[in-house]
């Protein structure tokens, strides 16, 4: 069985999510903790329910959806992954960090795990399909748990809307495009999990979001 907690960290409410199995196996998505506060809050669940985490997925790598990357890193020694594309936007965010606020942010030392090609990622015997969605920037995926029918889509589709385009590597043609090709193929009862805001699910996606909608 596959177990999923939901953290809204830093000013831009961004949706971190933990999930772990039987096992107490973990995985981090989108680490945005930011202060103090927020990481304490994440290792005390983590700590208190005797969860182990083995690794960090990102969907992409805008600051709010990394601020607490290098906190986790150093806290549970496990290795990073996201999508290739991402190499030149996640460089940049140290840079551009204290414009948003983030004044002390620092990008970790240690390299990440590039998703090849057509990616499936385990956690124990859970298995995800890692979807390549571009749009919202260039190298943005989710994760989808077809046992479950959920999927974890970042920023690329929210209730009732979508992921700006408007920020480097966005496009909404290609953005529309990855909605319809990559998430709206998905069964209609698939629960979405997105980066800021309530979950969704697909059909109702499909017949109620005013910007991309079948």
């Amino acid at each position: 069985m596959l177990f999923s907690h939901l953290f809204s960290f830093n000013p831009f409410q961004e949706n971190t999510y933990l999930l772990w199995n039987d096992q107490k196996l973990a995985v981090i998505i989108d680490p945005g903790c930011f202060d103090n506060f927020e990481k304490k809050e994440l290792k005390e669940f983590v700590e208190s329910r005797g969860i182990k985490p083995q690794a960090i997925w990102l969907t992409h790598t805008h600051i709010d959806h990394i601020l607490g990357l290098e906190f986790c890193l150093n806290e549970w020694k496990i290795p990073f992954y996201m999508h290739p594309l991402e190499s030149a936007g996640y460089k940049s965010s140290e840079l551009y960090a204290p414009g948003y606020g983030f004044h002390g942010f620092r990008l970790p030392d240690s390299a990440p795990v590039f998703f090849p090609d057509e990616a499936r990622l385990q956690l124990g015997e859970e298995e995800f399909e890692v979807l390549f969605l571009p749009g919202h920037c260039m190298g943005h995926v989710a994760f989808y748990h077809k046992a479950s029918h959920r999927v974890w889509s970042g920023d690329v589709l929210f209730r009732q809307s979508v992921g700006r385009t408007d920020l480097p590597g966005g496009n909404f043609d290609i953005l529309a495009n990855s909605i319809k090709s990559g998430l709206y193929n998905l069964p209609d009862e698939t629960i979405i999990y997105p980066g800021h805001g309530p979950e969704t699910q697909i059909g109702y996606e499909k017949r109620y979001n005013p910007f991309v909608r079948v």
